[in-house]
Parts: structure tokens; C-alpha cells; sequence
């Protein structure tokens, strides 16, 4: 007898999927479910959300077992109901649609909190101090107040709010950040009225009436009308690293805005400064989230006491800061997994376990060295196996049953959710052209291979003859995020671009009219360059004159010079290359 239809409502079938609602069970909570496979899999949860999560788990089963389902039954739901990632979007702008890829893959593991941090600005230091010309962004479309969205890249109000819809599709709560009144910049660039002139241009007068007309009409922009833009139940206000000195002022702003926040419906977040700048003036905290990330500037025990709830975002351990030298490039994946609880709240406190008011923890991301060539798919290469072992500790927690090895090897063996792969992950060593047939391309011509691109580590090799009347900066290599060019600027050197950046390689010229072997290697610290197999030259972490007045960046910062292969084209049919190339290609190792 054939299965029922999917989607379809009657008497199942053997080898069905059930979903049914169950009755309430404090046991199962909100997100809880019991799955049974047997005959049938049947999963039954007191919400459409423990239903949904059911099927994430059920996916993964999938996917390890290669199809084939274990009998039994499970009952699962979360130690604690805040799961969470924050992403610096505002010093490194990511697009819309990695956004939604990151939505998918944290919904696979069931990690229930994205929040975006809008706007924010980078060290003065690395312009050579002049806050006017210190990067800064806010990324999301204004009406009030044109002129203030960032030109490199930025989202509609239609994008975001779309953006947010799809999180509560897939689980996801996506949690809009509007850092005040510090790390403000990018609003005193467009209002330089509203900046303090005593502790820096990126921190705003809390004096000024101009400056309280200016975030309320900024955020009623979003929160107001009969459609807003900022549709989920909670918004962040950021609201640290103020000047110490302005204790009662800071606590005063910190206040008023928590509460317009709740007179917009919304549940308000901040990151908190109160221990850092304590004072008399009261500060709303009943309903009040707040991240608990520093011990110098949050004192949890204090925080729980006067009545605010806790999400563990402690910088020492789940701070990433990509190639800034301190925090950290990647998480300790094996000390969280090992040793890690929500309780460790920072370096000295460890609250006891259960402690009411800890909701759970967020780790972050933060794109402090703005410009630096990072790329989206270097940020999602540190963040994806945090967003594996959180999702572990918090849903699970300590699991004594499986040691960390056995752990990360399954964990390389999960995708990052279906149809998603932004590690570029291929199946085997891939042969892309046949052995010995050589493509001859005519600048038009477009050639589809079998892959999109390939990523860290790796290694792409080819043989390669240009024409002699090849045109400038022509199209070799082109995939999903990225380009590889041959005869760079009329220079015959090979260069690639992604995220906005170009780098060279700047000691090779390719010769013309004959046959030479090149070979690429990459990895998550830089590029390198073989021909006819020896290393030519090593792109990781230059520091370029050309690329400060290219990015109008200081001499000192370090720039990022990585590839994630683009495969998926040979060629373009714009600006393509004119000559032959054989023997294309590619190994991952695992």
C-alpha cells in the first residue's frame, strides 16, 4: 500500500511521518516533543514550535543513519530557552541572503535568537585618529532621515522586516540591535550636533534635547505605525561602554529608553553598563533582558537581584573577534563542550546551577577591524562550529556519554543545514575538465563545472596558455562569491575578488602563447601561489600602502587575504579569458 501524500490529513501509512499536538506538559515545555519511530514516525508536541524542532532532530537523524531510522522513542526538550548569536553587521556588512543562510542553519540546531547589530564604528586609531574619517555604518534604510544609511551596503526596511518573518518561520527570533548612546557614530557623522565634545565622536550628548528627538524619531521609525518595520516580540538598545563620568545621565537615557521601548510592545534588551557606572538614578529592570558580557560592567548577581533577566554573553569565552589579536579567532570549542555552562558568567563568578533569571547564553561576533578584507564566508567558517557546540550545551548540556573527539567528528560529518553550504564543502577530488582535453576559450565563452566552489583547505590546479591579445582583467574563474582574474589590469598577474576586495598577486606575470602549471592553495589565513610547482608567492595578512589608499585604511592594519575557490563557471561571457587551459582540478582536504 503506497504512503499517504505529504502534507496529507487521514490514516497513516507505514513508513509516515505524523506531526499531532499534544497536550500541555511542564515536562515538554514550550519547545519540547516526544518522537516515536516505529511503524510510522510520530511526533507529538504541545506547540507547533516542539513540533517543528522535532523535525530538525529528525533531519539529523536522517542524515547520520544515511536514511535509515533507528527504532525507539525520545522525549526532548531544552535545559534553556534562550539560544543564541549576535552578528557585527554594522562594521563588516553582510548580505541579506547570508543572513537567511545563517537563519537556516541555526534553526537546524535549533539555536532560537539572531541578533543583528545595526550600527556601529570602528577606531579611530587606524585613522589616524580624525573621527570624521573613522569608518562607521547604520545599516538599515531610513526615511526620516536620509543621508544616514550607510552607501556600502545596507537593507530595506522591507528586506528586514522579511527578514524577520523568516526567523519566525523557521524558529528563529532575529532581535534588531541599535547601539546607543555609545558606539554612535554613525549618527553623529550624519548629525555632528548630536556628538559629546568631551569623551569622543562616537558616544552621543546625553545633555542635548536634540539628541532625545533624534533616537526617539529614529526608533518610532521602526516601532511605530500600523506596519513596523521591527516586527518581532524583543529590541536591543546596546547602551555600554559610556563614559563612566556620566553615571546618573547614562542611567537617565539608559531608562527612558527601556520604557519607550515597552510603550512600543516590544520587550527591551541592553547590553548594560549599570556596575561600570553606578548611581542613584533608578533604571527600569522588571521585563528587561540583559547580556551579561563583561564582569568590569555587569554584575549578574546584583542584575538577578534588582530583577533583570540574564542571557550569559560573556566576553572571555564567547567573544570572536576575527584577526584583531585579542578575544578570540575561534570559540575553545572542547573547553565549552568539556567544561562550559551558562552558569560561568565570567572570570570570577560562577552562579550556582538553577539560579532563576539566567535565560541562557548568546555568543557573538564582532567586526572590530573594519576593512580588513575578512569575508562573509571567513566569519561563518568561526562562527559555524560555535553555532554546533552552544546548541549542544544549551539544549542538552553535559553529555558524559560521548567524548569531545567523538563529538567534532560528528559534527564534521553534519551539514550546515539543508541547502546550505558556505563552507563550500565538496564530496570528493573533483577532475573538472577531462585529462587531456583542452579548452579553448574566445573571451565569451561561459563553461558550467559540476561544482559552485571549494573551500579551506584546499587546492585548484590547471594548465593555462593566454592569448597574446587577451584582454585586461579577464574572467577565469567565477563562482557564487567570488572571481578569479588573469591578466590583472593589463599587468599579466592573476588576482581574485570577493566581499568587495581585490587582492594580487603581485611578483608573477603569466607568460603569453605557451603552457605553464599553476596551482592555488588556501586556507583560512591566506592564498598562496604555485607555478609549475614551486611557491611563487604567499598572500596572508600584508601590510600594503596600495591597500590603505584603496580602502583608505592605516598603514598598520593587516588584511585578510583569503579565497574560497570560485568554480563555478570557466570563463565569462562579458569579460572572459582568451586562451586555452586543460587539467582543471581541485582537492579538499577533510
Amino acid at each position: 500500500m503506497p504512503s499517504a501524500p505529504a502534507g496529507s490529513i487521514g490514516k497513516p501509512a507505514k513508513g509516515d511521518i505524523v506531526l499531532s499536538l499534544s497536550k500541555p506538559s511542564e515536562k515538554l515545555g514550550d519547545e519540547g516533543y516526544i518522537m516515536s519511530i516505529g511503524r510510522q514516525v510520530t511526533l507529538a508536541a504541545p506547540t507547533p514550535k516542539g513540533g517543528f524542532w522535532g523535525t530538525r532532530t529528525l533531519l539529523q537523524i536522517l542524515h547520520q543513519q544515511n536514511g535509515v531510522l533507528p527504532k525507539g522513542e525520545a522525549k526532548d526538550y531544552p535545559q534553556f530557552p534562550n539560544r543564541g548569536f549576535m552578528l557585527d553587521v554594522a562594521r563588516k556588512f553582510f548580505t541579506i541572503d547570508y543572513l537567511k543562510q545563517t537563519i537556516k542553519v541555526l534553526s537546524f540546531y535549533k539555536m532560537n535568537e539572531f541578533q543583528i547589530h545595526l550600527n556601529d564604528n570602528g577606531f579611530p586609531q587606524f585613522y589616524s585618529d580624525d573621527w570624521n574619517r573613522t569608518y562607521a555604518a547604520f545599516r538599515l534604510e531610513s526615511d526620516r532621515f536620509p543621508g544616514l544609511t550607510a552607501k556600502d551596503g545596507s537593507y530595506s526596511k522591507e528586506e528586514f522586516s522579511e527578514l524577520q518573518r523568516m526567523g519566525m518561520e523557521y524558529g528563529v527570533n532575529v532581535i534588531p540591535e541599535i547601539d546607543v548612546p555609545a558606539h554612535s557614530l554613525a549618527f553623529t557623522h550624519y548629525k555632528p550636533e548630536l556628538a559629546s565634545k568631551e569623551y569622543g565622536m562616537d558616544h552621543l550628548d546625553l545633555y542635548k534635547e536634540e539628541t532625545y528627538a533624534f533616537v526617539d524619531s529614529l526608533l518610532d521609525e521602526y516601532l511605530g505605525g500600523e506596519q513596523p518595520v521591527f516586527i518581532g516580540p524583543d529590541v536591543h538598545i546596546g547602551t555600554d561602554e559610556y563614559n563612566k563620568k556620566e553615571a546618573e545621565q547614562y542611567r537617565y537615557f539608559t531608562d527612558r529608553y527601556l520604557k519607550l521601548i515597552e510603550k512600543y510592545g516590544k520587550y527591551p534588551r541592553m547590553r548594560g553598563g549599570l556596575k561600570w557606572l553606578p548611581g542613584k538614578t533608578p533604571v527600569k529592570a522588571k521585563g528587561v533582558t540583559v547580556n551579561a558580557w563583561s564582569y568590569d560592567w555587569v554584575d549578574p548577581v546584583v542584575s538577578l537581584k534588582d530583577g533583570y533577566e540574564l542571557i550569559n554573553s560573556c566576553d572571555k569565552y564567547l567573544y570572536i573577534v576575527p584577526a584583531a589579536g585579542y578575544y578570540r579567532e575561534f570559540l575553545d570549542h572542547k573547553w565549552l563542550y568539556e567544561s562550559w555552562t551558562p552558569w560561568i558568567m565570567n572570570r570570577k563568578q560562577t552562579l550556582p546551577e538553577g539560579t532563576p533569571g539566567v535565560l541562557g547564553a548568546m555568543f557573538a561576533v564582532w567586526n572590530d577591524m573594519c576593512g580588513n578584507g575578512i569575508s562573509e564566508q571567513d566569519v561563518h567558517l568561526r562562527s559555524y562550529p560555535a553555532i554546533q557546540v552552544l546548541a549542544e550545551k544549551l539544549w542538552k548540556g553535559k553529555n558524559n556519554h560521548i567524548s569531545y573527539e567523538d563529538f567534532e567528528r560528528l559534527c564534521k560529518q553534519m551539514p550546515e543545514a539543508p541547502g546550505v553550504n558556505l563552507l563550500a564543502r565538496i564530496p570528493e577530488d573533483c577532475n573538472l575538465t577531462p585529462n587531456g582535453q583542452i579548452l579553448t576559450l574566445n573571451g565569451t565563452d561561459s563553461i558550467p563545472t559540476s561544482l559552485q566552489e571549494v573551500g579551506y583547505p584546499y587546492t585548484v590546479s590547471f594548465k593555462i596558455c593566454p592569448d597574446t591579445d587577451s584582454p585586461m582583467s579577464t574572467v577565469l574563474f567565477k563562482g557564487p562569491h567570488s572571481v578569479f582574474y588573469a591578466n590583472w589590469e593589463n599587468t599579466r598577474r592573476f588576482a581574485f575578488s570577493r566581499d568587495g576586495y581585490t587582492f594580487v598577486f603581485q611578483s608573477y606575470r603569466l607568460p603569453e602563447n605557451e603552457w605553464t602549471d599553476i596551482r592555488i592553495e588556501g586556507d583560512y589565513k591566506g592564498t598562496s601561489l604555485y607555478v609549475n610547482g614551486k611557491l611563487e608567492e604567499r598572500l596572508e595578512g600584508r601590510i600594503m600602502k596600495v591597500y590603505r589608499k584603496q580602502y583608505n585604511r592605516m598603514e598598520y592594519m593587516k588584511y585578510q587575504e583569503t579565497l574560497i575557490f570560485p568554480l563555478k563557471y570557466i570563463g565569462d561571457k562579458l569579460n572572459g579569458f582568451k586562451g586555452k587551459i586543460k587539467d582543471v582540478k581541485c582537492t579538499q582536504l577533510k
